[in-house]
């Protein structure tokens, strides 16, 4: 959000838009209304385009209260490959003999299936009817 803001100040756009979910957030507290709300006030006070140039950030989270099948089935909808998405907080190597990116490597992991965001999106296919191409 930090970054979004920085760069939203210097393009002069008042709208910063964040795909969090408050539904399945799993204790994520930057994922909750509260914490936009909080963040959308401390741009307003910390930045110069804001304090001086009466510019006022509006934070919008579009996907805040949607289910993850829903967002999933207007994703789909809208075309969007979701192989090129990434959920999982804990990545395995599918292929040991591939090294990682960090190592030169092409990278070859695929989602632990066991954090909390992998287990979001797993149930959220599964509401769908739609067979996530990461799994």
């Amino acid at each position: 959000m930090s970054f979004a803001l920085a760069w939203a100040e210097v393009l002069e756009a008042e709208n910063i838009f964040i795909g969090v979910n408050a539904i399945d957030y799993s204790g994520y507290p930057d994922c909750r209304p509260e914490y936009l709300r909080a963040f959308e006030d401390m741009a307003n006070v910390a930045t110069k385009a804001s304090v001086e140039g009466g510019l006022r950030f509006m934070i919008r989270a579009p996907l805040i209260s949607v289910k993850k099948s829903e967002i999933i089935k207007k994703g789909v909808e809208l075309g969007l490959d979701y192989s090129l998405t990434w959920s999982c907080y804990d990545p395995q190597p599918f292929n040991p003999s591939i090294p990682p990116l960090e190592k030169g490597g092409e990278g070859g992991f695929i989602p632990c299936g066991r954090c909390d965001s992998c287990v979001f999106r797993a149930k959220g296919f599964k509401e769908a009817g739609i067979k996530d191409p990461l799994t």
